[in-house]
């Protein structure tokens, strides 16, 4: 089963990145509209 993976949070852009830090998983970016965090 991956449906987990669907949930996950991903990049919306080229200038997004991902940051993975003690289970929690971040996605900061230029545009403020496109951060996201998870866990």
């Amino acid at each position: 089963m991956n449906y987990e993976s669907k949930s996950f949070s991903k990049k919306i852009c080229d200038k997004c990145k991902i940051i993975h830090r003690h289970g929690v998983v971040r996605i900061i970016c230029v545009n403020p509209k496109h951060k996201q965090r998870q866990g």
